[in-house]
């Protein structure tokens, strides 16, 4: 049996589910942006938030702990965090978590932007501010060992950069972003200057599962054929994040922002492989040089899981480019606490690896 390693742990990918006091933060004259939370009266466990009268976003139910337990057994994975823990109304009681399942940093990001929030500019600007100044407060309480992706309104620029240098200015290591912002791919020029003041910020890039197109979201849910399993979220948001990739890859990004490092947070890694070969491709095609250790060269990182065939994945995406993350406090395919634990544990990868996956990798990408 593996040795574990004994480096510091960062958990790349580990999240906080947005409460009523998320909301706090909000100016007076903002209030009437506040997100509301309704319950739905023929299952009072799941519940909604709305914004400007939509159904927007994501809450997890909440599930008694034997349900949650019960699911953990099905799945195999550990999926049990204190509810006080994973929403943050108890900072102390996720640093004792964090403690008993090794791990020294935790990266959150949000869970309710995984859609679009927002249909007008004002809305999504308030939102995101009030969100963001709640995970300064949980910066301030945390020890240094909670940092953040903060969440911008990518339809009013300008203040999309005046609230990244507030969260970086309150331990914020990276950007939000979706694969899919609206009409628009994330390599559109319109986000140039997004990438631009995080390359000065010093600012990673997360592209989380997600899906801001709600066309898109609506075409795979009402797909013939696909009922019921579009909450898996491979569909709607797995594939997208995939996709996003191969296109960053192929793009120009890399080469006009060659100093921002990029991280593809939730999506697992299996699908490394491939996308390398189709790049290595168009490559070809055009005539250009393809780097070797693309993903190392481009400054891009992938969130392993323990399933994923790591020996092949590591000989395409290179020893500097995997992190791996709990997804603690979700309860969704990603999802195990034990996640750190069970690496550890793994045969057929070196030691040296895993304390690059474990604690250099992210270190690099989050700049900690």
């Amino acid at each position: 049996m593996a040795i574990a390693t004994q480096v510091q742990v960062i958990d790349a990918d580990a999240h906080v589910v947005e409460t009523e006091r998320t909301w706090d933060y909000l100016e007076p004259s903002e209030q009437k942006y506040r997100p509301l939370l309704y319950a739905s009266p023929d299952d009072p466990v799941s519940q909604y938030w709305v914004i400007d009268g939509k159904v927007r976003g994501l809450r997890f139910p909440s599930l008694a702990e034997q349900t949650v337990r019960d699911m953990s057994k099905r799945s195999g994975r550990a999926m049990e965090t204190p509810r006080e823990a994973r929403e943050l109304d108890d900072v102390a009681l996720r640093l004792q978590h964090m403690d008993e399942l090794g791990i020294d940093v935790q990266v959150l990001h949000n869970t309710l932007w995984i859609e679009q929030v927002a249909q007008w500019p004002d809305t999504e600007a308030a939102v995101c501010r009030s969100w963001n100044r709640w995970l300064a407060e949980v910066w301030k309480q945390g020890q240094g060992r909670l940092r953040w992706s903060c969440v911008v309104p990518t339809m009013s620029l300008d203040e999309a950069i005046l609230q990244m240098r507030y969260a970086k200015e309150h331990g914020a290591v990276a950007v939000c972003m979706r694969p899919l912002e609206g009409n628009r791919l994330l390599t559109d020029r319109y986000f140039y200057p997004i990438y631009e003041e995080a390359s000065h910020l010093d600012l990673a890039i997360a592209i989380h599962i997600a899906n801001g197109n709600p066309d898109n979201c609506d075409l795979w849910r009402t797909a013939p054929g696909a009922e019921g399993l579009f909450t898996s979220g491979f569909q709607i948001f797995r594939g997208p994040t995939v996709i996003a990739c191969h296109v960053l890859l192929i793009s120009e990004l890399p080469r006009v922002f060659p100093t921002l490092r990029w991280g593809f947070i939730e999506a697992s890694s299996q699908w490394v492989p491939w996308i390398y070969h189709e790049a290595r491709s168009r490559y070809q095609t055009a005539g250009r040089d393809f780097p070797a250790d693309i993903f190392g060269e481009y400054k891009i990182y992938v969130t392993c899981e323990t399933h994923d065939d790591l020996p092949w994945v590591l000989k395409y995406a290179g020893e500097r480019s995997l992190v791996i993350g709990t997804d603690y406090g979700h309860l969704d395919p990603s999802s195990d606490t034990n996640a750190i634990h069970a690496f550890q544990q793994l045969e057929g990868i070196s030691e040296a690896t895993k304390e690059r996956i474990l604690y250099h990798n992210p270190k690099a990408l989050y700049n900690l």
